[in-house]
């Protein structure tokens, strides 16, 4: 692997003791601001109140003094924001989320988040990392460090997401991956997600090994606990020094974690949405908020253009009965505390970097109208005003589709135990909104020895194709809750998290042809039904597009329409589907070597057959 460029960044974002200094002569009024914001009400994070008539004066990329009056800062190339009835306050985090789930590349991920007031997050590559390995992390945080973002990005903990034995993924990574990758700067800020729960658990060898070396570097391990939260495993998983989750679906869930000393993640993802009960932890329990946060972990880019990014989680939380403060607060102090990066970003206090938004209207509506990112007005009126390079992927990141064969419509065939008649199967059911599925059994036709589908039933076949080694792997499965009506296919190589080739589908014939279409995309989505095909070419590692953030967008409601009109309609159906290979969460999943059950009891390869 060549060496990459780590180092470049046009917005820059110097260090504190770099610019003491000047800071102190500006707050003197000796060095006059670079810029000076007048007027507003301060959303004050810190200490939970909304200050009246407050101004910010800015020294380069951090705010060098904050108070009623700052005219004594001002000179005559100062740049003069009026805040008149607005408010002023911290830029937006997301304290956990996937770039690779927008379908996005970092660039055009920031030119859609940045208009909607978020100027950072706390990002876990392990979507390209699972097929790229560390050299995919590394072209995803060279690409964020020449953007206004403050982009703090993740080693991943789970390449595979769990043992290999249960799936092949394209790449590995292990202690000594993480090691390195933990050394490329400060802002890779810690260990991501550990989805191998069991495998902390039990003292797997790598697990702990990955974790004992983000210890050492003195960065924080994000965690992804699935067994129930009254499970006396969790408190094994927090000793290991699993520090954040945002596997709380319920209000139970983020009590265990915060009494263990965790920082609950309450997430309102596209397709997960759990702030409605989790912040029931606050509303109705009356626990204490500073080690909650909101994130959103996967957002469609149609969710970004239509809904928001964290300014929809922020006005939804609102909207379940928090106080406006405590919502911001959850979505910028304590996400920075969280990551250890609260001298820098989150507040709007002197020495802080000046990510700065201002807010039109009802503070609960959190209406953007301009959004500062390191001292400079990156957004206004919602459209971007800032620019930046164009980032190219290398060659190497642009061609991973690599099968065995050609998929034939004979692959798609299930073999019964009996020649005819019916026989009882395990079926995936899809939950709608949530990343579990369930494990439920259903009689299907058998005629000549083979599975015949019943679109009565709602039930479809499922395949994973492994798709980075040439392996030839490949297992069927049948699912159910997708709501095809007739013949109808998709085909996707976003199947969370080893992204392998995953077709849907009622029709054999289509399947083979949808799945053949994608490689010949070189990785993306393709649906066939009976009005046609929709495809949506991903070039970069099979998962994010090299198209803007508004192509992508239309092209990912291209598929959402071609999917309602075969019949499924579930909210953000994509999405759903593509965790349907995600071989870590409850109850059952398919991966390329079979179908795979997560229970209590651990993780383990089943028989579709009773």
């Amino acid at each position: 692997m060549g060496e990459i460029n780590l180092k470049t960044k046009r917005f820059e974002r110097p260090e504190l003791a770099e610019c003491v200094k000047d800071l102190v002569a500006t707050a003197r009024g000796d060095l006059k601001a670079t810029m000076v914001i007048q007027g507003g009400s301060l959303v004050n994070v810190i200490s939970g109140e909304i200050i009246e008539q407050m101004s910010v004066a800015v020294q380069g990329a951090r705010i060098a003094y904050v108070g009623k009056d700052v005219s004594h800062t001002i000179g005559p190339d100062t740049e003069i924001i009026d805040a008149t009835g607005m408010y002023i306050a911290p830029g937006l985090l997301d304290g956990h989320c996937h770039i690779e789930s927008t379908q996005l590349k970092v660039s055009e991920f920031a030119r859609a988040v940045l208009p909607l007031g978020t100027t950072g997050g706390f990002f876990d590559a392990h979507e390209i990392s699972n097929v790229l390995g560390l050299k995919g992390l590394k072209y995803m945080l060279e690409e964020a460090r020449i953007t206004p973002m403050a982009a703090y990005m993740q080693a991943p903990s789970c390449v595979p997401s769990t043992s290999p034995e249960l799936e092949t993924t394209g790449a590995w990574i292990g202690p000594e991956e993480v090691a390195e990758a933990l050394s490329w700067g400060d802002d890779m800020i810690g260990l991501g997600e550990v989805m191998n729960f069991p495998g902390v658990v039990y003292g797997e060898d790598k697990m702990i090994g990955e974790i004992e070396a983000t210890l050492r570097a003195g960065k924080a391990v994000d965690g992804h606990f699935t067994w129930a939260s009254d499970d006396w495993r969790l408190p094994v998983y927090a000793a290991a020094g699993v520090t954040g989750d945002h596997e709380c679906v319920t209000k139970e869930d983020v009590l265990e974690r915060v009494r263990l000393g965790m920082y609950a993640k309450l997430r309102q993802g596209s397709a997960w949405h759990d702030v409605a009960e989790t912040v029931k932890a606050a509303t109705e329990l009356g626990l204490d908020t500073r080690r909650m946060m909101l994130v959103t972990d996967d957002r469609s880019s149609e969710s970004l253009l239509d809904e928001g990014h964290m300014n929809f989680v922020v006005r939804h939380a609102i909207s379940q009965g928090l106080k406006p403060i405590t919502a911001f607060q959850m979505a910028t102090i304590n996400t920075a505390e969280r990551f250890g990066v609260q001298r820098d970003v989150g507040s709007v206090t002197p020495g802080s970097i000046a990510d700065i938004i201002l807010l039109k209207g009802r503070l609960a509506d959190v209406n953007v109208d301009t959004t500062i990112a390191a001292g400079q007005v990156v957004a206004r009126s919602g459209k971007m005003v800032a620019e930046w390079e164009t980032y190219v992927y290398p060659d190497d990141a642009l061609g991973t589709v690599h099968l065995a064969e050609p998929v034939r419509t004979e692959d798609f065939r299930i073999a019964a135990p009996i020649s005819e008649g019916e026989v009882k199967a395990r079926i995936i059911q899809v939950t709608e909104n949530h990343v579990e599925t369930k494990e439920i059994w259903e009689k299907v036709q058998v005629e000549s020895g083979l599975v015949k589908l019943s679109t009565a039933k709602d039930i479809c076949k499922i395949a994973v194709i492994e798709r980075h080694h040439m392996t030839g792997n490949k297992s069927v499965a049948l699912v159910s809750g997708v709501g095809f009506r007739g013949p109808a296919a998709i085909a996707m190589t976003v199947a969370h998290d080893s992204h392998n080739l995953m077709v849907i589908g009622t029709n054999d014939e289509l399947m083979a042809e949808a799945a053949n279409r994608v490689a010949a995309m070189q990785g993306g989505v393709v649906v066939i039904t009976e009005e046609g095909t929709t495809e949506f070419p991903l070039q970069i590692a099979g998962l994010m597009s090299t198209e803007p953030f508004e192509v992508v967008a239309s092209q990912s409601a291209g598929i959402s329409t071609a999917l309602q009109s075969a019949g499924c309609n579930l909210n953000n159906a994509f999405m759903t589907l593509s965790l349907l290979a995600l071989v870590v969460i409850p109850e059952l999943r398919l991966s390329d070597k079979g179908l795979v059950q997560i229970s209590a009891d651990g993780i383990n390869i089943v028989s579709l057959f009773e």
